[in-house]
């Protein structure tokens, strides 16, 4: 059990789980190269000892494999799960007292505790400019913290255990921002932060808000648990961290006395200043959007401090370890917020948002005749009511008949239900809604569609292993590839108008109705490069679903409406890169050169097996 960061990197280090990198390493691209290279690799946590315009020591890759992530909590991994388990079913308590009887006693003793004479990190106040200013992507605004705790409280009920906890992300310099003394906080008006500052503006008052980067990794995690209703994101932290949250207040700012640094400042009502651009989680960068604009009061450091960090973008990256942190410590939570859900899956590849997953159950009609998705589709709208997942785009459902399925297995999962689909009663679109705000393919910031893929019943084709004849030399479309069963991409050229996009769809389903029946390739995509969608399960589900708004980009072969439903015998996606998205994430090829330096025989990294 940790007390703060320090403690963390010696133990992972002493268990080989840890590299130090002694080479001065630049924090513009540098850094972030390194570590994507190594965790590519599924390498070890790193050390940077000498970061080149900082004092400071930096951090990444703690989280990077789902292995280490339990080493690190692996003093109090099994008692958290018991108390999250009691607090999604408490009825488990009555069931079996006697395994249960520690879990209260756990949840009290991982209480706040308000210390006012212990403040380590406020020993030395430091500016904005003396931290690891770590840029990972070429065209981002500016620097960011990456692994930021944010903390805010509610104006109603002040005090720390009715506070919010979040992880927004923070932009440290560059762009509008006057050095040292402004920074961009990029959040959404329904997040907690967002709430609070609500609140604040309708009292008048600026929103106080305190930045915490470091201390023990439990705290890291803990700002990006979806929690139960109730409980605190410190409390939480202190069950993982088996110690209690220490904090303090300064200036009437709340400071974590186990951080390695701490950010103060304010938010005024209406103060925005142009934020990002940002390599995000769906591989593209998110573009310049005004965003509130924190006014800095204070910068902490404590002795020896060490600033972690990581970085975002296409998937996989460190973050989808924490996504299956998170799924084995709240599993069941949806089960019990969604009653008939059996299983949900964010698609990590999809970028998370996009794309789910989902399985439930069919009771409605079990002595019909005719089977077809009914308790699924109230189903559906429930998942696309429920927090973040109503984010998404693109859900596909279904419900276990014969045999036992997982919707972790994406192509598996979509070969089951890509056989038993009627396309002409299955799809059910929502338009003009809301989807990610980091989504670049809708029609606006925050504004897009969202289609259901609903299957259940006996199976309905055999698809097809490999390229129909149907689907090869078609006039204006070529390198047709399979990705697979039932699913081939195509290659098509640029467009320049969603007009104009049209009409080579319509050119491309008026095509391929002429060659004759396809019923055993129900998906058809339309790319920029049919050889990339098809290489990898990976590089389809990335492309197809960050590129793509189904109300905009979804046609049909022989489509048309019934009763107001949309139907037809072949979907195609039309997942090119539209002219108003945004670019795509891109290395930096000297970077990439300069850094080989450390993989060298002899240097830090030379060791490992990149």
């Amino acid at each position: 059990m940790y007390r703060n960061l320090e403690e963390c990197v010696i133990d992972l280090e002493n268990n080989g789980h840890l590299v130090r990198i002694h080479e001065e390493v630049d924090p513009y691209l540098e850094m972030a190269a390194i570590h994507m290279k190594v965790f590519e690799a599924g390498g070890p946590a790193l050390l940077f000892e000498n970061v080149k315009g900082s004092k400071f020591r930096a951090v990444s890759n703690l989280f990077g494999t789902v292995e280490r992530s339990k080493f690190i909590f692996r003093h109090t991994w099994e008692s958290v799960q018991s108390v999250m388990a009691l607090r999604n079913d408490p009825m488990k308590a009555l069931k079996n007292p006697f395994k249960y009887a520690g879990t209260g006693l756990a949840a009290w003793k991982a209480l706040p505790l308000k210390k006012s004479d212990s403040l380590p990190v406020a020993t030395q106040e430091i500016q904005i400019s003396d931290l690891p200013l770590i840029q990972s992507w070429p065209m981002d605004g500016g620097a960011f913290v990456t692994l930021p705790q944010v903390y805010t409280e509610d104006s109603d009920k002040p005090g720390i255990m009715n506070s919010n906890l979040g992880m927004y992300r923070i932009q440290l310099n560059g762009n509008e921002y006057e050095t040292n003394k402004e920074i961009g906080v990029h959040y959404q008006i329904h997040r907690g932060i967002g709430v609070h500052q609500d609140k604040t503006n309708k009292l008048g008052v600026p929103l106080k808000v305190s930045c915490f980067v470091g201390g023990p990794p439990a705290h890291t995690l803990s700002a990006v648990m979806p929690l139960p209703e109730g409980m605190s994101e410190l409390t939480f932290a202190g069950l993982l961290s088996g110690r209690r949250f220490h904090y303090s207040y300064k200036d009437g700012f709340c400071i974590s006395n186990d951080a390695d640094f701490v950010i103060t400042g304010e938010i005024h009502q209406g103060e925005t200043k142009p934020e990002g651009p940002f390599g995000d989680h769906l591989g593209y960068y998110s573009l310049t959007h005004p965003f509130p604009l924190m006014k800095v009061h204070k910068v902490y450091a404590k002795p020896n401090a060490i600033w972690p960090f990581t970085v975002v973008g296409r998937p996989p990256q460190e973050d989808t370890a924490f996504g299956a942190l998170i799924h084995e410590l709240t599993g069941d939570a949806i089960k019990k917020e969604i009653p008939g859900v059996k299983e949900v899956h964010a698609v990590d590849a999809a970028g998370v948002h996009p794309l789910l997953f989902a399985i439930g159950s069919e009771r409605y009609t079990p002595y019909q005749q005719v089977k077809q998705p009914t308790e699924i589709l109230t189903i559906a709208n429930r998942i696309l009511g429920t927090g973040q997942l109503s984010l998404a785009k693109y859900l596909f459902i279904t419900a276990e008949e014969h045999q036992p399925i997982s919707a972790h297995h994406e192509a598996d999962f979509l070969m089951y239900i890509l056989e038993r689909i009627d396309l002409r009663r299955d799809l059910h679109f929502q338009t003009n809604t809301t989807i990610d705000t980091l989504d670049y393919s809708g029609t606006g910031l925050n504004s897009g569609s969202k289609v259901v893929f609903a299957a259940y019943g006996d199976k309905k084709r055999e698809l097809c292993r490999e390229v129909p004849d149907g689907l090869r030399q078609l006039r204006g479309f070529e390198n047709a590839r399979l990705v697979i069963p039932g699913i081939v991409a195509i290659q098509g050229s640029k467009f320049t108008t969603y007009a104009e996009a049209q009409q080579q769809l319509q050119s491309l389903s008026g095509a391929i109705q002429e060659k004759g029946e396809l019923p055993s390739c129900p998906l058809i995509i339309l790319c920029d490069d049919s050889t990339f969608m098809s290489e990898t399960i990976n590089n389809f589900l990335w492309a197809t679903f960050t590129r793509s708004n189904p109300s905009h980009d979804i046609y049909g072969v022989n489509s048309g409406y019934e009763n107001k439903h949309w139907a037809c015998d072949n979907v195609i996606i039309d997942a090119r890169v539209k002219p108003h998205q945004a670019p795509p994430l891109v290395p930096d090829p000297t970077v990439a050169k300069n850094i080989e330096r450390l993989f060298v025989k002899g240097a830090s990294l030379g060791g490992l097996k990149v």
